[in-house]
């Protein structure tokens, strides 16, 4: 009798794949997800300085109005839309929809297309409302 573990499949292991679109934007979705929820702390932290402390609301607001603060919240708006839309994807394929190759492919370029597009113009409106940008 010989190695009880020659002839158990292997489990495929990354190597074994090519890497693709939906890999990448399955790992992406998790990592949105999980960048929006460190994200509600401080968004927390200054609600509650709203109501509660002038002093934290004061230094959050300085911290969000920083080049570092700015690109952390575009950062967040962009995991916010990349979340939102793999979000509705997924829901399509839980009806049971959109799972034929070239559907998955075009759907996950709507995906980035969609918040990239969405992150953009909130931002540019944003720009135009603060007067950073006029037009």
């Amino acid at each position: 009798m010989g190695n009880i573990h020659e002839n158990r499949p292997l489990s495929p292991h990354l190597s074994v794949y090519r890497w693709q679109i939906t890999n990448s934007l399955s790992i992406l979705h998790r990592i949105s997800g999980f960048g929006l929820t460190l994200g509600l702390m401080p968004l927390a932290l200054w609600l509650w300085g709203a109501a509660y402390s002038p002093e934290l609301f004061t230094c959050i607001s300085d911290m969000a109005a920083s080049i570092v603060g700015k690109l952390f919240l575009f950062g967040w708006s962009l995991a916010f839309y990349y979340h939102l839309a793999n979000g509705v994807r997924h829901l399509n394929w839980d009806l049971g929809k959109g799972f034929d190759l070239s559907e998955v492919l075009a759907s996950g370029r709507v995906v980035i297309a969609f918040a990239l597009a969405m992150t953009v113009f909130t931002w540019v409106y944003i720009a135009q409302i603060m007067g950073w940008i006029h037009g």
